[in-house]
């Protein structure tokens, strides 16, 4: 699936992911490929994302986890939209 992060400044990413795990205001959860449509609003916390293709990651402001393809990235708040099989993250 593909994700692309959007902040008011920049995009942030674009690409091939596995998984992104999200927190929502009800609490965390994680979106895999092939998941119901969905928009949620979103606390401040931490988006981790589990990429296809590490060596695609090219954005630097994804903090490398240490684990074999995850990364993640901070937010204040924003809101998340599943449709299809694209996550759009429009963050704080």
């Amino acid at each position: 699936m593909i994700l692309d992060i959007l902040t008011p400044e920049a995009q942030i990413f674009h690409g091939e992911v596995t998984s992104v795990t999200l927190p929502g205001i009800d609490g965390e959860f994680q979106v895999l490929a092939g998941h119901a449509a969905i928009i949620s609003a979103l606390k401040p916390g931490t988006v981790v994302i589990s990429v296809a293709d590490r060596s695609a990651v090219s954005s630097e402001q994804l903090i490398d986890t240490g684990k074999a393809s995850v990364f993640s990235y901070q937010i204040n708040g924003g809101v998340a939209e599943m449709l299809g099989d694209k996550i759009v993250l429009l963050a704080d």
